[in-house]
């Protein structure tokens, strides 16, 4: 399947004033899996008529499920800002990697604007550092003391996603949430990501723990005794 041709045709009908639309996801990627959708940026000063800036919003269109992401400049610089201070900046990500489905003198205009903060990568205050550590240091502790298959099971999971971040963070990298995480960290170091995944995955609690204690010494240490928040 052409998906340009197609995302043309999805923009044509409900968004034809866009100026820019950027094919993004696994479909520009090449990854595309039986599940995956279309994930599409599209940009435009004119794209509503309620007097909106932005919308997301999940259309099918020819037999496709869309993820559809939209903004005015004014919609596109609150939600990318809003993006680099929760340290997941997912659509600006989308305007740089995706590939152009119109308007590409417009998307370089843009990325003119975005690419420089986003090159630049995340600055992690001490402070934020510091508590990400305590919370750490504290599923740590819990880990070495639960029982509940369950709650051991969650813990895991959570002390998992702490330290891929605080990983990330602390190397100036961009985090990501759900099955993203674990490939920004492989992005990042692939030896590293591979030890901190390979005893989460095989159930090896006391190997999973101590490549956690690996990972948040890097980071600076256990955080507890006199922490303040």
């Amino acid at each position: 399947m052409n998906f340009l041709a197609v995302a043309e045709r999805f923009a044509a009908q409900h968004f034809p004033e866009a100026s820019v639309v950027v094919l993004a996801g696994s479909t520009a990627r090449g990854t595309r899996t039986s599940t995956s959708d279309i994930d599409l940026l599209i940009l435009g000063e004119t794209l509503f008529a309620d007097g909106r800036t932005s919308l997301a919003a999940t259309y099918r269109f020819e037999g496709e499920v869309f993820e559809v992401f939209a903004y005015t400049e004014e919609g596109f610089s609150t939600w990318a800002n809003r993006g680099f201070e929760q340290y997941r900046p997912v659509i600006v990500q989308m305007l740089l990697d995706g590939v152009t489905v119109r308007g590409a003198a417009e998307r370089e205009r843009y990325k003119d604007v975005w690419s420089p903060k986003y090159e630049a990568g995340p600055s992690l205050e001490p402070s934020e550092a510091a508590f990400r550590r305590y919370v750490i240091t504290d599923l740590l502790d819990d880990y070495s003391d639960v029982t509940d298959p369950v709650e051991r099971h969650v813990i895991a999971t959570l002390l998992y996603e702490r330290t891929a971040e605080l990983v990330l963070l602390t190397n100036s990298r961009w985090i990501g949430t759900g099955k993203y995480l674990p490939r920004r960290l492989a992005e990042f170091d692939p030896d590293r990501a591979a030890a901190l995944a390979a005893h989460l995955v095989s159930g090896d609690h006391d190997l999973f723990a101590e490549q956690v204690k690996i990972e948040l010494d890097r980071a600076g240490g256990r955080v507890q005794e006199g922490f303040q928040r």
